[in-house]
């Protein structure tokens, strides 16, 4: 069975420039509105697990589900380094920490008085030990059981007084420098403010306590046996998580709802998408019925006309998808911020493009061809030949 050539679907679109560039262009829009809300959601989910290790655990107080709802008395940190199959540093000491973690309220620089959740996280004077991708690349390390801090180099600049050398106050009369503003392999962590632990529980009232403990194991398969310990002791009252793990799951209802929301956003802008298409197929099908009639009269059937118009309308979509997946890579250099549900404190990332996502975005581009095409590609398919070539 011959097949109608490629290259004639292409003439008839270069032809109809104008409304060949608005339906491309609808289709586009989809494209883009829905590869930029996964890129959204990989973004976040992304921060989150390069903030976590499978060769770390994370200790909570029994039932909380995130750092800034967990309490844990500060004496349990040494019986917890104590247990076997914690990492020993060269020196003998283990590695791992105990820290608090607290919000604040920040003031976003030019929104006119708008303010967010920042999280404040309180470090001992060993924490690089066990986050080992930390590195200060403005200023310097803020010095121990003094008021300074160094910031996430993703906030540092978005908020008042959150830049080197500035200062701000963690609360009321409680004023804090920032000396330094450091990396940490794009992690959540880089959205943070770091400071001295005493400092932390002195202004907010939290002496003697830590949020959480996190320990480096000896190797990840550890994980097991030193869970059983901490779970086994009834006396400690704490859960045990993997550190991937934990970050995984603190991202679960953020990445979920941008997910849903782009979803739903592409879902229902598509539809103008495919009726534009399907606007346009039409029109083609009726300036182009002597077209169709010489076609049939050449002995092509009422199939390979079908395919032929429904071909078109697909490039036509796929042509827009590629420019709307061009528009969505430009976002891969923006810095978007969101609050996530797990913390209630906004997370600075940029959005993150995979090729899964890139090529799911132009798959549903293509398919809105395929649905708004599908019927005029019919009506031209059952054009009688002799009517056709009248018209």
């Amino acid at each position: 069975m011959a097949f109608i050539p490629i290259s004639y679907n292409i003439r008839s679109l270069r032809v109809r420039r104008v409304t060949t560039a608005v339906t491309a262009f609808g289709i586009a829009l989809v494209v883009w509105v829905l590869a930029v809300a996964l890129m959204l959601a990989a973004g976040i989910e992304r921060a989150m697990q390069l903030s976590g290790s499978r060769d770390n655990a994370i200790i909570l107080r029994q039932a909380a589900n995130a750092e800034i709802s967990s309490n844990i008395d500060s004496a349990k940190v040494g019986q917890i380094l104590a247990t076997a199959g914690v990492k020993r540093a060269p020196n003998g000491t283990p590695v791992g920490v105990g820290e608090v973690v607290i919000v604040i309220i920040a003031e976003k620089l030019g929104s006119n008085g708008r303010v967010t959740n920042v999280q404040l996280r309180g470090v001992p004077d060993n924490v690089q030990s066990l986050r080992s991708n930390l590195r200060i690349i403005q200023g310097r390390a803020a010095r121990p059981g003094t008021n300074e801090v160094i910031l996430g180099k993703q906030i540092a600049g978005r908020y008042e007084g959150m830049s080197l050398g500035s200062t701000f106050e963690l609360k009321k009369n409680r004023p804090v420098q920032v000396v330094g503003v450091f990396e940490a392999g794009s992690s959540s962590y880089e959205s943070e403010v770091w400071a001295d632990i005493d400092v932390v529980r002195a202004a907010f009232g939290r002496q003697a306590l830590v949020s959480s403990i996190t320990v480096k194991l000896d190797s990840a398969a550890h994980y097991e046996a030193f869970a059983q310990q901490i779970n086994s002791d009834k006396q400690l009252r704490l859960d045990v998580m993997r550190e991937s793990e934990y970050f995984e799951a603190q991202s679960e209802g953020t990445t979920l709802f941008l997910s849903v929301l782009g979803i739903a956003i592409a879902f229902f802008v598509s539809l103008g998408a495919i009726i534009g298409a399907m606007i346009t197929m039409y029109a083609a099908v009726a300036n182009r019925k002597r077209e169709i009639g010489t076609l049939r009269a050449l002995g092509f059937s009422r199939s390979v006309v079908l395919i032929s118009f429904v071909i078109e309308s697909c490039i036509l979509a796929l042509a827009g998808g590629l420019v709307g997946i061009v528009g969505a890579l430009g976002m891969s250099f923006v810095k978007f911020s969101v609050l996530n549900f797990a913390t209630w404190s906004e997370i600075v990332f940029t959005f993150h493009p995979t090729i899964g996502i890139l090529l799911t975005s132009l798959i549903v581009g293509g398919l809105m061809g395929l649905v708004g095409g599908f019927l005029p590609a019919l009506r031209a398919a059952r054009t009688p030949p002799l009517s056709a070539m009248r018209a």
